[in-house]
């Protein structure tokens, strides 16, 4: 863009942090020096989720806490939905140094028709889509819910969510051979993305490994 209109639409429309909402000018407009350096980053953020009787490795980029949070609830609830590309560039950082290497396609949860129809976007699909463009790779549809499901976020613990999960899920044509990053938005106690995991690879897939942008307490 010009610069002077790039200035003066700053001025007219400033940008705000993605996590606090304040103004910020600065050369990373997306999220201010203050959230940028107390991000609660996760030390090993690194779980194994159970699949199909295996296991599949898992990276979080962020805890889901504070401003992360705050910030994530106005991505998926108050059509924002600018923002998942500023997740998915701090997500693909995360799978770069955790996961490189390791797949040759990016996929994610997606979700229900209904539920898609109501916000209008796929949060997990634009987390995806930015990832798998910053990273060179391919972003495959692999799956469809099949049923609508009460949102594991309203279920207290894992005996809760994962029948709530299980069958959910079916598969699209393409997944067979593929090494896939499954990409989801927030993992609490893992049922979703082992679900999806594991569907993908009954259907074929070659190998799987998951990432989510933030880690919330999975108890």
């Amino acid at each position: 863009m010009i610069r002077p209109l790039r200035f003066i639409i700053d001025l007219l429309f400033p940008p705000k942090c993605c996590f606090c909402g304040k103004i910020v000018f600065t050369h990373r407009d997306d999220v201010c020096p203050a959230c940028w350096e107390a991000l609660p980053g996760l030390s090993g953020g690194e779980r194994r989720l159970e699949v199909s009787a295996r296991t599949a490795r898992c990276v979080s980029a962020l805890r889901y806490e504070g401003a992360v949070r705050r910030g994530f609830l106005r991505y998926k609830f108050s059509g924002d939905y600018w923002l998942g590309e500023v997740f998915g560039e701090i997500l693909a950082g995360v799978v770069f140094e955790a996961l490189g290497g390791e797949f040759d396609a990016v996929t994610w949860v997606p979700l229900s028709a209904r539920r898609l129809r109501k916000r209008g976007y796929d949060q997990a699909k634009i987390l995806a889509g930015t990832v798998a463009g910053l990273l060179g790779l391919p972003l495959v549809p692999t799956l469809f819910k099949k049923r609508d499901t009460a949102a594991n976020s309203s279920l207290r613990n894992a005996a809760e969510r994962q029948p709530n999960v299980a069958g959910a899920y079916g598969i699209l044509p393409g997944a067979e051979g593929l090494r896939l990053l499954l990409i989801d938005d927030v993992l609490t106690t893992g049922a979703t993305l082992s679900e999806c995991a594991g569907t993908l690879l009954q259907g074929g897939a070659a190998h799987v490994v998951c990432a989510a942008f933030a880690e919330a307490d999975g108890s």
